[in-house]
């Protein structure tokens, strides 16, 4: 009995000392990853000669420099509507071409469809670098050039190939019952879209919506050769701007870059748990 409750005994404490191990483990990767979130919420509140005398840690609370903010602000919030606009634009032109792409690819079989799907492909392993000459030349000749309409247009194009091929196989899934008896009922395929594939995709086409619009967010890039007016520019070219020839100021860039991430973070928040859904359902699909 009692070495029993002896062995019960060593096996709790290595248990609970792997367990504490895993939770500092937990703690220190935490740690490394909220630290520049934490440098640039205390650069944030400081001026140049605070930030050189006490690089680390805040500032006294009464000498927090709040004009920071309303620095950042204006200069921002322009940069945001834009970044909207075209991440907006480009992921519901994105979605609404990929769906019906990949309606097609999945329904409807034609003469060399497993061809036309495969050179369809091929376009996956072409890097975007190699497309810059061809694309600005086209932007030129179609007087887009300098407006937010030919981000919007490239961003949606961007994701086009990924997101016609994942839906396709989601499409496929579906049972094709639903489709015949939609097209018993008189229903077009226009209807069979909307009321059969969109709400037996949906937890999928969120999550390629959250990806369309966070590469168009983050691009920088076509913005920075597409576009020429300042008023134009979108939040990572017009951050570029910050840095000063000969003098940074570092409280009003941390500033600006907090306000700048604002709003991934509110996205990331409300959106978290239909991305989780996506991936799950991605998973099961196979």
């Amino acid at each position: 009995m009692k070495s029993s409750s002896l062995a019960r005994m060593e096996a709790v404490g290595r248990r609970s000392r792997s367990d504490l191990l895993k939770h500092l483990c937990l703690i220190a990767l935490l740690g490394v990853s909220l630290f520049p979130f934490y440098m640039m919420i205390q650069v944030s509140l400081k001026n140049n000669t605070m930030f050189l005398e006490n690089p680390w840690s805040f500032a006294a609370p009464g000498s927090w420099q709040w004009d920071n903010y309303v620095y950042a602000i204006k200069l921002v919030l322009p940069y945001i509507i834009n970044s909207l606009v075209v991440s907006i634009g480009a992921t519901i032109a994105c979605l609404t071409i990929s769906i019906s792409g990949a309606y097609f690819f999945a329904r409807y079989q034609m003469p060399f469809s497993r061809i036309l799907w495969s050179a369809f492909l091929v376009l996956m392993l072409m890097p975007t670098v190699a497309n810059i000459v061809p694309l600005f030349s086209v932007l030129q000749s179609l007087h887009l050039l300098n407006t937010l309409w030919a981000l919007v247009l490239l961003g949606a194009s961007s994701g086009l190939v990924l997101t016609i091929y994942v839906l396709r196989n989601f499409i496929e899934e579906i049972p094709k019952d639903l489709f015949e008896a939609a097209e018993m009922d008189g229903a077009s395929h226009l209807h069979q879209i909307i009321h059969v594939v969109i709400p037996m995709s949906k937890s999928i086409i969120g999550t390629l919506a959250i990806l369309t619009f966070l590469h168009a967010w983050n691009d920088f890039l076509m913005p920075l050769i597409v576009l020429r007016d300042p008023h134009l520019f979108t939040l990572g070219v017009g951050l570029i701007y910050l840095d000063g020839e000969y003098v940074k100021d570092w409280g009003r860039i941390m500033a600006s870059f907090l306000v700048a991430s604002l709003p991934l973070i509110v996205i990331f928040l409300f959106s978290m748990k239909l991305f989780i859904r996506g991936l799950g359902a991605g998973a099961v699909k196979g």
